[in-house]
């Protein structure tokens, strides 16, 4: 049958809207949930899976790293496997693979099997938000991106406004087995929306398998994340400097292999584009600044302010709403006009709530820790969809799906030393806010002045974010980026159709 608006591109450009992509636009957004909402749920357990398992920090926070880590080794695969098999295909089998996973995490015994299984889980769903990314960015036309993207971000930050409270009320009244086992049955919609409504892709002719950098990303990755969790608490110790050696070479030769490849495993030449650089500088300083203090307000308030998992979520609650409410509007303001702005005026909000919360006391009101909360999250709102999909357009057209895995898995490389970093900073602060107790300080106080160092850094870290955002500008048209008359009068082979 013929497309009846072929050979008529303005028919198509007026006859889209977000209704034309909505049913595999809901598909991409239940699995993305399922993957974000196992990283925010174990925030709020960390505490109790410490006393659970009879551990310390620093071991269980290795169940977030361990995770990160393994996304960010199987995301760089996201662009060889769907040309080989079809967007489609791999993205049912990560998301099945994804919540056998949780099962498995459901049923560990000890911290190490727990670790473990959490990166069985990562290893499942690392390609579930770059491919899902990638498709519902080819069947949206240029000047409607913004606010496509808009609404595929608002399950980004849906699931951590769930997250939290799921979470803790799993943990307060059922058992924290329950917050890995919650993925089942929205693993099953996901898998079952996906089948039904997403768009059977093409395949193409797979490039040669890039082996050597598969092998040496994980190792960079992992071993600099240790070396950044050792170096937290001392940078000369003999665990942080093999570390950040090791890693430090296994990066190089990465770089050295990847650009010396025809098909790599990541796309690293898209680095030439001064625009893409310097928009993905800058998500990872925001993505540091925020994410790593993702993991330490739970802590502050369940160790210093003595509130329950479930009450934890409740206060966590505002910060997810808040960049809820404005993500599809800057996702509709972007196309208006552009990150720049946007990313000042975010970065801005999310400086001013981390520099209230480095203030906290031991007698900090809650109402003083919900503004800094809501501040924060309004803030990632309005800053992290205009930034991320600034670096997608200063993309060429052609090398978008190839990008995908590389922004996506540098996120996760990112939060992971995020993670990593703050967690040593704020246990080695502690520490030595502690030998203050002879000097009268009471260990209350001690340790809320190392969640109050720990606060500080991150929002040195958003105001350096702050200034290089002025650096942005709007991407260039390049001529390449244009899709072809046939893209134009078919939209729906932009996503692989």
């Amino acid at each position: 049958m013929s497309n009846p608006n072929n050979g008529n591109p303005s028919n198509a450009s007026q006859e889209f809207s977000i209704k034309t992509i909505i049913a595999p636009l809901l598909a991409v957004i239940v699995g993305m949930i399922m993957v974000i909402l196992d990283s925010t749920v174990v925030n709020v357990a960390i505490p109790n899976l410490v006393d659970y398992f009879d551990t310390d920090l620093k071991t269980i926070q290795w169940t977030v790293t361990g995770y990160t880590l393994a996304l960010s080794a199987v995301i760089p695969l996201a662009g060889w496997m769907t040309d080989k098999f079809g967007a489609k295909r791999i993205f049912l089998i990560t998301i099945a693979l994804f919540t056998a996973g949780s099962v498995l995490c459901s049923l560990a015994q000890s911290p190490v099997q727990l670790i473990i299984f959490r990166i069985i889980q990562g290893i499942g769903g690392g390609m579930v938000s770059p491919i899902g990314m990638a498709m519902v960015f080819k069947l949206a036309p240029p000047d409607k991106r913004g606010a496509i993207m808009g609404v595929l971000g608002i399950p980004m930050l849906l699931a951590p406004a769930l997250g939290p409270v799921l979470s803790g009320w799993l943990v307060e009244y059922v058992s924290w087995h329950w917050i890995f086992l919650i993925n089942l049955p929205i693993g099953i919609v996901a898998m079952f929306v996906g089948m039904k409504f997403l768009p059977e892709s093409e395949k193409h002719a797979a490039p040669h398998l890039d082996v050597i950098g598969m092998i040496l990303a994980p190792i960079a990755f992992a071993m600099l994340a240790y070396g950044v969790s050792e170096g937290g608490t001392s940078w000369t110790s003999k665990s942080a400097i093999i570390g950040l050696t090791v890693g430090g070479i296994a990066l190089l030769l990465f770089i050295f292999v990847e650009l010396r490849q025809k098909q790599p495993l990541l796309e690293l030449r898209v680095f030439r584009s001064s625009d893409f650089t310097r928009g993905i500088l800058l998500a990872w300083l925001t993505q540091i600044a925020l994410f790593g203090s993702m993991i330490i307000t739970p802590l502050y308030l369940q160790q210093v302010k003595g509130y329950t998992a479930l009450e934890t979520g409740l206060i966590l609650l505002p910060q997810a709403l808040a960049s809820g409410i404005f993500m599809p509007i800057s996702g509709r303001l972007f196309d208006k006009i552009g990150a720049r702005p946007l990313a000042l005026t975010g970065l801005g909000i999310i400086s001013t709530g981390l520099y209230l919360l480095a203030q906290v006391k031991v007698d900090t009101s809650l109402g003083m820790i919900l503004l800094s909360l809501f501040l924060m999250g309004a803030g990632m709102g309005l800053t992290m969809m205009p930034v991320n999909t600034h670096v997608l357009n200063a993309a060429p057209r052609k090398l978008v799906s190839r990008v995908t895995p590389l922004t996506t898995a540098a996120q996760q490389v990112v939060v992971s030393f995020a993670v990593a970093g703050l967690t040593g900073y704020l246990t080695s602060h502690i520490t030595t806010h502690m030998k203050d107790v002879a000097k009268g300080v009471t260990p209350a106080e001690a340790v809320t002045a190392g969640f109050a160092d720990t606060f500080f850094l991150s929002a040195c870290l958003a105001v350096a974010g702050f200034l290089f955002s002025l650096l942005l500008r709007k991407p260039k048209n390049k001529p390449e980026d244009k899709p072809d008359p046939e893209e134009k009068a078919n939209p729906a082979l932009l996503a692989g159709h």
